[in-house]
């Protein structure tokens, strides 16, 4: 049965109005222990507040009986076992057996899939051990000094986001950059920064055939190849230097020999694994080479944290399970079309963009497993940025607009640095934020602050409507102790099962991605068109008015 048919929603919706009504103030005047009944801990170092949310323990509840009809809890067992979760590509979704103990079984097709993780994972650990020791050299003889991952989408967002969230345990002298636009901008200003002798490229790509990744592989193969080889340089000494600066993470060991890096020097990952959920695998590398294999181990472990809590906490204590259930009360049941969030730390600013590719590709769907028209909305828009700057930016909306946003606040009690006051701060901010949203400014206490600055009746007048706020707006807070890689684990797997539970109550597959195939169809074949190739596809007449339009202003 779909969300939309079922009766609990049905009574879910028929609440809204009411739920709305009620503000949140007076859900804390009515529950004076609502902030303890509505917060939620993983370990010592991770809690989740829920009490600014709209709605109160008894709907929270009907959520969870309303996850456990969906036969939710089916789902989340077979998320740990062999699946066919994507049917449309006619997968498997297992990642979190990348993250599985050595001890562990999980089978596929009648296969232990387990030990050909972790030797995926040894063999990681010995390229790791041999660049950081500067065992692997350049063709000058010079160690590795950079670390160059070309890929796109979830073969670049993952690893890099999770690199500049660690950029404090960067001590192992490897500078990670990542390029994946085919903007040639994004390539040539990473390797204008660059010596040839020391950058180490890793080209990252599940079929080996990405456009964008392919492009840029091979313009910086031209660009090795150009500052490296000498005038008695031959074909033999141009593959030795690709095979000391290239090394590729794919499944497609033909086309990765082809292109001229040594088949040793291929790293593996499985058809089970979809891109933007695997960042744990090899495609991992950049990350383990800019902060060390043990602590890839460590961001490896606090998400397999996050797994085991997924599968034994009930519903009603587990936590992705709740935020999933959030969003159906906010998207489907009030009408709240897009979340955000907000990382109170500069280290997780590409977060929000990470969570983008993570849901909006996921849950970004208009048609059931059975490949019928959906009666509910599913994904919303997710969006976000880095605090306290966007206070100074788009917050006025969240807190005065007619469009209500719920937010996701994400906030670390300490840090690496030493600057406290920066850090009181920055935490007073974030807290700010969520009570203002939550609790506004009424027009009485507007009113009085106003007449005690002196102020003259008429110029109180005017000011009074800008300046109440109508309070009531709901948030998640998400405080963490630490910004580590094991608590960076188990936050990236927490929104991972908030995603994978969402695709569950909304009955659409979060593994596929068909929406972005047409694009890149259709850009192959423009591409002849804009080259001048004769036998170029016909297109609609706006896009051949600029087609027009860019043949006469090319340089």
């Amino acid at each position: 049965m779909l969300l939309s048919q079922h009766p609990l929603f049905s009574a879910l919706k028929a609440q809204a109005q009411q739920a709305q009504t009620l503000t949140l103030a007076e859900r804390f005047r009515q529950d004076a222990q609502r902030a303890a009944h509505l917060s939620f801990r993983l370990g010592d170092d991770l809690l989740v507040d829920l009490s600014r949310q709209q709605l109160d323990t008894a709907t929270l509840a009907q959520l969870c009986q309303l996850a456990r009809e969906l036969k939710l809890p089916k789902a989340i067992a077979g998320l740990f076992a062999d699946n066919r979760f994507n049917p449309s590509e006619q997968r498997a979704v297992l990642h979190t057996a990348l993250r599985m103990p050595a001890s562990r079984v999980l089978e596929h097709n009648g296969v232990n899939i387990i030990p050909a993780v972790h030797a995926e994972l040894a063999k990681m650990r010995h390229f790791c051990q041999r660049v950081h020791n500067g065992d692997w050299r350049g063709y000058t003889g010079l160690p590795i000094r950079d670390v160059v991952n070309i890929g796109i989408g979830g073969s670049d967002l993952g690893p890099a986001m999770v690199c500049e969230a660690l950029m404090p345990y960067q001590d192992k002298g490897i500078r990670p950059h990542f390029v994946s636009n085919i903007d040639p901008a994004h390539l040539a200003t990473i390797l204008a920064t660059l010596d040839p002798a020391t950058t180490l490229f890793v080209v990252s790509s599940k079929s080996f055939g990405t456009d964008e990744t392919m492009s840029n592989a091979m313009a910086a193969r031209q660009w090795l190849l150009n500052a490296c080889s000498d005038t008695s340089s031959d074909a033999s000494n141009d593959a030795s230097l690709v095979q000391q600066h290239f090394v590729a993470v794919s499944t497609h060991r033909q086309k990765v020999v082809e292109f001229g890096i040594a088949e040793e020097n291929m790293f593996e990952f499985w058809d089970w694994v979809g891109g933007r959920f695997s960042l744990w695998s090899a495609i991992g590398l950049p990350i383990a080479l800019a902060v060390g294999f043990e602590r890839f181990e460590q961001l490896l472990a606090g998400a397999h944290a996050m797994d085991e809590h997924l599968r034994t906490a009930p519903l009603e204590q587990n936590i992705p399970v709740l935020l999933a259930l959030l969003t159906v009360w906010n998207h489907n049941v009030l009408g709240y079309a897009s979340e955000a969030v907000f990382p109170y730390s500069q280290l997780m600013a590409r977060f929000p963009a990470f969570l983008q590719q993570l849901n909006m590709e996921s849950n970004g769907k208009s048609v059931t497993h059975n490949g019928q028209p959906v009666s509910h909305a599913t994904g919303p828009v997710v969006w976000g940025d880095v605090g306290s700057n966007s206070q100074h930016a788009f917050f006025q909306l969240l807190h005065q607009g007619t469009t209500v946003v719920p937010a996701e606040f994400i906030g670390f009690v300490n840090s690496p640095y030493d600057y406290p006051s920066h850090r009181h701060k920055l935490l007073a901010n974030m807290l700010a934020q969520a009570e203002a949203l939550a609790f506004g400014k009424s027009e009485q206490k507007v009113e009085a602050e106003l007449k005690a600055e002196g102020l003259s009746e008429q110029r109180i007048a005017t000011l009074l409507p800008n300046k109440v706020m109508p309070g009531n707006r709901p948030s998640t807070v998400i405080l963490c102790k630490e910004l580590t890689p094991h608590t960076l684990g188990s936050l990236i797997a927490l929104y991972e099962h908030k995603t994978f539970v969402q695709g569950v109550l909304w009955g659409v597959n979060s593994f596929d991605q068909w929406g972005v195939e047409l694009g890149k169809k259709l850009a192959s074949g423009l591409v002849d068109t804009l080259s001048g190739k004769a036998g170029g596809q016909s297109h609609d007449p706006a896009t051949q008015q600029l087609i027009k339009q860019i043949a006469e202003w090319r340089a």
